[in-house]
């Protein structure tokens, strides 16, 4: 079975090159990392929480995550400045192309009720793409019956494209499952 970066560089590339007119391999747009977060709400008052998190995002994508903290107080939720309010890992290289394998072959076809992602809502005027899950149990390394807590995750995938059209145009050829576009 060929990876997903052997994929990009064999069938992408030259695909790419020619769908949006490019003179060059190394202007075509490629995905330069991948970063996961979760948001630590829950564990401002359990801080077991904060645990659950780690290990779940240990496993996902088997690097160690780094705790973000809050850079100010907001009363109103209770956080105060240096609380750890998220954890998040970034993966490059060969890791980043593995996880998303991983995420296009086997994660979204776990999913209930799902019909692909959102080409609207997602992307920024750089061609980044971010999407979340309600369930982080869609990974396979998370045995269901093992779970204590359910809680979301978010995926950020960090683009050269600059701009949507072209970053949604080396997603799908990648694989990534995306709605139909509304046709007028």
């Amino acid at each position: 079975m060929k990876t997903l970066q052997e994929t990009y560089k064999k069938n992408v590339v030259p695909q790419l090159r020619k769908e949006l007119h490019l003179t060059n391999d190394l202007s075509v747009p490629t995905i330069t990392k991948v970063v996961l977060n979760i948001g630590l709400s829950k564990g401002l008052t359990d801080k077991k929480y904060i645990d659950i998190a780690e290990k779940t995002l240990t496993r996902i994508t088997g690097q160690k995550p780094v705790f973000t903290k809050a850079k100010k107080s907001i009363s109103n939720f209770k956080i105060r400045e240096g609380m750890v309010v998220g954890a998040m890992v970034t993966l490059r290289g060969s890791r980043m192309f593995d996880f998303l394998q991983k995420l296009i072959h086997i994660s979204f076809p776990r999913m209930r009720d799902f019909h692909g992602l959102e080409t609207e809502k997602g992307f920024d005027e750089h061609g980044n793409f971010s999407f979340g899950f309600k369930e982080h149990i869609i990974f396979p390394e998370i045995a269901s019956d093992e779970v204590e807590n359910i809680h979301g995750l978010e995926i950020t995938i960090r683009t050269t494209a600059g701009d949507k059209e072209r970053a949604l145009a080396l997603l799908r050829s990648l694989g990534f499952p995306f709605k139909k576009d509304k046709q007028a």
